[in-house]
């Protein structure tokens, strides 16, 4: 089959079109036709060395797929052949053919090409398990998310908004306009502006009950000041840096909580529950059109170079969606 692979650690050029050998599944897995995939943050720091991903014979990186079942496992009972089908995975996604545990994966939304559905799993199941299952947000909170125009920050603002809580993004001056339009209620330019200030006065002083932060760095310290009462961070990136002082007396008044998470080093029995968990809960809003993907522009899978150079130069609003193969 035909793959992405890091043949060394570096730039862009580091990436290559390979002919690879086809994963093989297991009894309780199912192996893919991958239509689609979409690119992370974490492929860029894999391409770089910093993030290493699972041990494979040729380093195939991707997180996210979706495509049509090709064979099924002996003891899936769950799938078919032909079924349209969408999942996380550790890596391995930027591939001709991908294989996931059977209960990981999820049935694509009515109505939703496979285009796009390839871009949904990883930034949706962050957001939503940063926010409501690690942060505890609730309808009618309050939510501070960072990078409101990333691919998880435009997932974020959607899941706050379909579940009636309130939204704070900061963002780049010309794109906090598309985060308004998502159903942010204040995006604020945090090269220009004073976000804690702006997140203080919006709230009346009250503060924030969760911050989804994937910047890190001296982010940290202001966060801290910008919760409410019994309110969490969930840092599930370190785009700013991975050292933070703080003052740490902060949190005691505030019975503060910090939590770091990321997916892809949870165990398969941990991703097939946040999966299912999510299949159950949000997908259905999918099909009620209260969420969608927000796709900032589309490349083939030759052009994989072109799709990191893209990333870098931090222009996206929203999911730097992959074509593997015609639909």
């Amino acid at each position: 089959m035909r793959a992405v692979v890091i043949e060394s650690y570096g730039g862009p050029e580091v990436l290559a079109i390979c002919e690879v050998p086809a994963p093989e599944p297991g009894p309780d897995e199912v192996l893919v036709d991958v239509v689609a995939s979409a690119l992370n943050r974490a492929d860029l720091l894999q391409r770089m060395g910093l993030y290493p991903g699972p041990s494979m014979e040729y380093e195939v990186p991707g997180l996210e797929f979706a495509g049509r079942v090709a064979v099924v496992g002996e003891a899936v009972g769950r799938w078919l052949v032909g079924d349209e089908v969408m999942a996380i995975t550790s890596g391995g996604a930027h591939a001709g053919q991908a294989v996931v545990h059977a209960d990981q994966a999820m049935a694509v939304p009515a109505g939703m090409s496979l285009a796009d559905a390839g871009a949904l799993p990883e930034v949706f199941i962050t957001a939503w398990d940063a926010l409501v299952l690690q942060g505890g947000l609730q309808p009618g909170g309050t939510a501070l998310v960072h990078a409101g125009a990333s691919g998880v920050g435009t997932a974020a603002i959607q899941l706050c908004r379909s579940m009636g809580a309130e939204v704070v993004v900061t963002a780049s001056g010309p794109k906090c306009a598309a985060c308004t339009e998502l159903g942010a209620s204040l995006a604020v330019d945090y090269a220009t502006d004073d976000w804690l200030a702006a997140v203080r006065d919006h709230t009346g002083g009250r503060g924030v009950d969760v911050v989804l932060d994937v910047v890190g760095g001296d982010y940290l310290d202001r966060n801290v000041d910008a919760l409410a009462v019994g309110g969490t961070i969930v840092q599930v990136g370190v785009m700013g840096g991975g050292k933070a002082t703080f003052g740490l007396g902060k949190l005691l008044p505030k019975r503060a909580t910090i939590v770091g998470t990321v997916l892809r080093g949870r165990s398969l029995d941990e991703k097939v529950a946040v999966s299912r968990a999510f299949a159950d809960e949000v997908l259905p809003r999918f099909e009620e059109g209260m969420l969608r993907v927000v796709v900032d522009r589309r490349f083939d899978l030759d052009d994989i170079a072109a799709a990191h150079v893209h990333m870098e130069g931090n222009a996206n609003v929203g999911k730097i969606a992959l074509d593997v193969r015609s639909g």
